[in-house]
């Protein structure tokens, strides 16, 4: 049956008045249009004279009117009623799945709790807590031995792996006290490093630096210019870790010590630059012990064995421990070798081994 024209208004007013009541209820069901709701989802309706679109995400639901006569006003509703139903989710469900997301400001406050202090020594712990604690032994304020301290000091530890014999030096109390202050990283291995590239072998360190361990408090640069020295006077680098290495303390004397050792011996034996040269070498002890027993067997030679000065030389470039030999031993050997044995000083001079030093 065909509908007049007013009877076509009133209905067309009563489906855009259903459609004004369904977006007020929508309304009161969700935020504002643009209001984020979750995570990358947001709710904006939009609403046109004609059409009425609810976006949700990435969904789109439309409610709109229908020029078709076959259909109501009751079907219309139903329709907007059933996408209400089915399709848009209730508060309640939003609100459980807000709960289950973390959201981004917990994550930032357990973050920063990476960011805190760490507990004061000074917190007071309960009786179980304090029960639970290990603590290290307290380290003695004195003692006579190393030991004790070795397994608290990096230093001790890595001295040791070198071979170093802790049992001589912590005889001397300030030798002990100097390695416990000594740091390994800054203090100690630029000196190996030194004594390596000097020509000392890595056996050789331990015995070293067992006799020598005051070369760690030695400045790293006048070592440098001790060398420097030497092989000013055209001492070799193998003539110079052999010196090193036979006399440790040599490298703990000025230049200007070295320089007048080296003066004295060319001058009070009147040898020549290159067998000074090589008497120190082959006894580098010259250079680092006293003069006192090197004058006084100078004198037993002249005055009470009988040896003129170019036959002393002679001598002593062979057997350079004549030098330093103790006056009584050399005595008594030299009155057996002369006296009981009737050996002559011309073949003593030119076989000096023969008298045992």
């Amino acid at each position: 049956m065909a509908l007049s024209a007013q009877q076509i208004l009133r209905w067309f007013n009563s489906v855009k008045l259903s459609s004004f009541i369904t977006a007020i209820q929508l309304r009161k069901h969700f935020p504002r249009p643009g209001k984020t709701l979750l995570h990358g989802f947001s709710a904006q309706p939009q609403m046109s004279s004609d059409n009425y679109f609810v976006q949700w995400g990435f969904k789109t639901y439309r409610t709109s009117s229908l020029w078709n006569s076959s259909q109501s006003t009751n079907s219309s509703r139903q329709e907007i009623g059933s996408a209400q139903g089915t399709l848009l989710p209730s508060m309640s469900e939003q609100t459980q799945k807000t709960e289950n997301i973390p959201s981004f400001d917990s994550e930032l406050s357990l973050e920063a709790l990476d960011d805190r202090p760490p507990v004061s020594p000074l917190q007071p712990v309960s009786e179980e807590e304090a029960v639970q604690i290990i603590a290290d032994p307290a380290l003695p304020p004195d003692s006579y031995t190393l030991r004790d301290y070795v397994d608290h000091s990096e230093t001790l530890q890595k001295l040791v792996l070198l071979g170093v014999d802790l049992s001589k030096i912590e005889k001397h109390p300030d030798a002990a006290n100097l390695l416990l202050r000594l740091d390994f990283e800054k203090d100690i291995k630029q000196i190996l490093m030194f004594l390596k590239d000097l020509g000392i072998e890595d056996n050789q360190l331990g015995t070293y630096l067992t006799k020598n361990y005051a070369i760690f408090s030695e400045d790293l640069e006048n070592l440098k210019t001790r060398v420097a020295y030497l092989q000013s006077k055209n001492f070799s680098k193998a003539h110079i870790a052999q010196m090193v290495r036979n006399a440790p303390f040599l490298l703990s004397f000025s230049v200007e010590r070295l320089d007048n050792r080296l003066g004295f011996f060319q001058k009070e034996l009147e040898l020549s630059v290159k067998k000074t040269r090589d008497l120190v070498v082959r006894l580098p002890r010259l250079l680092t012990g006293s003069l006192e027993p090197v004058k006084e067997n100078m004198k037993v030679y002249r005055l009470e064995l009988g040896f003129k000065r170019n036959e002393i030389q002679h001598m002593i470039t062979k057997v350079p421990k004549m030098l330093t030999a103790n006056k009584r031993k050399l005595t008594e050997t030299f009155d057996y070798v002369h006296n009981v044995m009737s050996i002559p000083h011309h073949l003593i001079v030119r076989f000096p081994q023969v008298t045992g030093i």
